[in-house]
């Protein structure tokens, strides 16, 4: 009888579970939190404000890696006790009532919460999508349950603070400060965010009067301009072209170390990787603008507006590719645009090709499925219905949805309201369809004269090569970015010395993204192109000049040194692709700065510690392998690489690991790390068996 009563309870309460929402309505939580970075713990105070929309033996929060807690409900003790990742709260709660809980806990979060070093500096940020932000906070994990969050942090002073909602007050208290937020509309739990770290910020005001606040790190003032291009005007473009003012009172981007993404749209304050802080060399490959738009556009279709569940996914990260889109047509130009629109059209068709199409509506979806095929779900729908019905409908959907939850159905009867139309073959096609609808992409992008362009260009990549070399010659007289790259890459079967006068062209046209095309596809230069190849160690790209570096130390043993000199300080982008490039090579170069050889070595070495950013680190760790120079430190920094929370830089050290583990040498070398840590003790143990 014990065992069907229990299977009955654990039966009832997953049911009640999964109905919470239907069943408790969770108005407010206010946390007052401590972050404690030694031990990686948070301990905070919480007051939740809900109320019953019908009878309950008990409530329960998400509350994941709690060590303590302790809890009143309307300022009396209540039965309280965690399972299965929930705190779960005894008693006869009443329909129609409302309740006060305060509850004060601590929690030890292993992921979601992370503590970083950045440079020496202490750095902590939260992720709440797909993680949960019940790891660190007890809240409500389903995306339908809307509550207002209001964050007050306890930092040190010179530490500054980001949070969701308006900073009303900065408040000193002892020798410690605390930062008070207050929101004034609901948001699910995965949107709240926490950055603390050494920062500055630049202000804007948009043409609508939201404060813009951009956070930077002290160091890096002089990318402020180059990282943060556009942002004002792509704001401002949103705003109009979406024909809803920005739904919040405040917007902030804040950049981090070692982020899981590329960005996070969290409600009032987007983190972003600092990979995206560049300067004005740095801005022609690896620029913030698409993070930029895309997070901001989230701020409407994600944040103001979220979907029920993941089978309407696309309503988020469709909507935020599309829109992000439209913002960098506005910045770069038409041709940018169906560029990005050809090139999505080729990946998603290379997937349908292969049978591995997916329905926009299915919950296990990619995320080439749910950002551009929603994207270009959402430019065909506006081809079909006109602007003027595309803009009303997106309005009328974010009005009568706003602070709310939304499915692909409450979208669509907007747009069939709107338009008149009754959509069955769009949500047919693009919709409910597997494979991709390629033959109308197509349609859709010969409207494009730079797409038109372009296909006649691939069309020679079959011709051969002395009945296209003046066709190539003339593409590159006023070439664009796209067919002048590809007029090059036709090149890579071609003798260089065939292809000179085509070459000579392609140098003299200044066009960054054509020269970059040749330092990628001829790395052994000839004599004749030595010369006009020396110049691209001068391009405003920093790929550009990694590559050519390689290339003409490889190609001219004899000028080696003079390469080195001219690139011998030269950073590149925030993961020193060029300084960690020309560290190895220097090292390679047996008779170069031999004075300084074991200078080089420990400077490259010290690159792959924690305080550098993971693509720093995997940099470093890359060239040490090829060059076979691991010593201890450097080995201990790469057991440690393997539990680190972005998950492709842990699996390249493993990879490497693994590597080094066939040779009975480094095995060896290995086996006398003494590793301060048990989890990597243990781990490389069994490694070495």
């Amino acid at each position: 009888m014990k065992l069907i009563f229990t299977a009955f309870f654990a039966c009832f309460t997953s049911v009640f579970y999964s109905q919470q929402t239907e069943t408790v309505d969770f108005e407010r939580i206010y946390a007052l939190l401590d972050f404690d970075y030694p031990n990686g713990t948070v301990t905070g105070e919480l007051e939740v404000k809900f109320k019953m929309l019908d009878d309950a033996d008990f409530v329960y929060l998400n509350a994941k890696n709690i060590t303590k807690y302790s809890s009143t409900l309307n300022g009396k003790l209540i039965s309280t006790h965690t399972d299965d990742g929930r705190m779960i709260f005894t008693k006869n709660f009443l329909k129609g009532e409302t309740y006060s809980l305060l509850l004060k806990y601590t929690a030890k979060p292993d992921k979601a919460l992370y503590f970083v070093n950045n440079g020496g500096f202490q750095q902590i940020w939260t992720q709440g999508q797909g993680k949960y932000t019940s790891n660190w906070l007890p809240s409500i994990d389903d995306m339908n349950d809307k509550i207002e969050f209001d964050l007050s942090i306890i930092a040190y002073p010179g530490q500054e603070v980001v949070s969701n909602g308006v900073l009303i007050e900065k408040e000193e208290k002892g020798e410690k400060f605390i930062w008070h937020f207050e929101m004034t509309e609901p948001m699910s739990s995965y949107l709240v965010a926490v950055v603390m770290g050494d920062y500055r910020k630049i202000k804007y005001v948009s043409d609508s009067g939201i404060p813009m606040e951009l956070y930077y790190y002290p160091t890096d003032s002089m990318k402020v301009l180059s990282t943060y291009k556009y942002s004002k005007e792509i704001f401002n473009y949103l705003e109009e072209e979406i024909g809803v003012k920005f739904p919040w009172p405040v917007y902030r981007q804040v950049p981090v170390k070692d982020f899981l993404y590329a960005g996070m749209e969290n409600t009032m304050a987007t983190i972003f990787s600092d990979q995206f802080v560049v300067d004005r060399n740095g801005f022609i490959d690896r620029n913030y603008v698409s993070v930029n738009a895309h997070e901001l556009a989230h701020q409407w279709f994600g944040d103001y507006v979220t979907a029920t569940s993941g089978t309407h996914h696309w309503l988020q990260e469709g909507f935020a590719t599309y829109y992000a889109l439209l913002a960098e047509r506005k910045v770069f130009g038409d041709d940018y645009y169906y560029w990005q629109l050809y090139k999505s059209a080729e990946e998603l068709k290379a997937l349908s090709d292969k049978g591995k199409g997916e329905r926009l509506l299915d919950p296990k979806a990619s995320s080439l499925t749910f950002y551009q095929k929603g994207a270009w779900a959402l430019h065909i729908l506006r081809e079909e219905i006109g602007d003027e019905a595309f803009r009303t409908g997106i309005k009328s959907y974010l009005n009568n949805f706003k602070y709310k939850n939304a499915s692909t159905e409450d979208f669509l009867k907007e747009m069939r309201k709107s338009s008149g139309m009754d959509l069955i073959e769009f949500e047919k096609n693009w919709l409910q369809q597997t494979a991709f609808q390629d033959k109308a992409a197509l349609e859709v992008l010969k409207k494009s004269p730079i797409i038109q362009k372009y296909m006649r260009v691939v069309a020679l990549r079959n011709v051969p090569f002395s009945q296209k070399q003046n066709k190539l010659l003339d593409l590159l007289a006023l070439p664009d970015e796209y067919t002048g790259q590809e007029a090059v890459y036709q090149l890579a079967d071609v003798s260089p010395a065939a292809a000179s006068r085509i070459y000579e062209r392609a140098f003299y046209t200044n066009n960054p993204w054509v020269r970059q095309a040749i330092a990628r596809t001829v790395q052994k230069v000839p004599l004749e192109m030595k010369t006009n190849y020396e110049r691209l160690l001068n391009d405003d790209s920093y790929i550009t000049r990694e590559q050519a570096l390689l290339n003409l130390w490889s190609s001219f043993p004899s000028d080696r040194h003079k390469y080195l000199n001219q690139m011998k300080g030269v950073q590149g982008f925030s993961d020193h692709n060029i300084e960690i490039t020309w560290l190895a090579l220097a090292i390679s170069t047996l008779d170069y700065e031999e004075a300084f050889i074991r200078d080089h070595f420990f400077r490259l070495t010290r690159f792959t510690g924690n305080r550098n950013s993971y693509a720093t680190r995997q940099n470093a760790f890359e060239k040490l392998y090829q060059l076979q120079l691991f010593e201890p430190k450097s080995l201990e920094n790469l057991v440690d690489g393997c539990f680190h929370i972005n998950w492709r830089f842990s699996e390249s050290c493993k990879n490497i690991l693994n590597m080094l583990l066939k040779d009975p040498e480094w095995k060896k070398e290995l086996k006398k790390l003494d590793l301060k840590d048990e989890k990597q003790r243990k781990f490389l143990a069994e490694k070495l068996v």
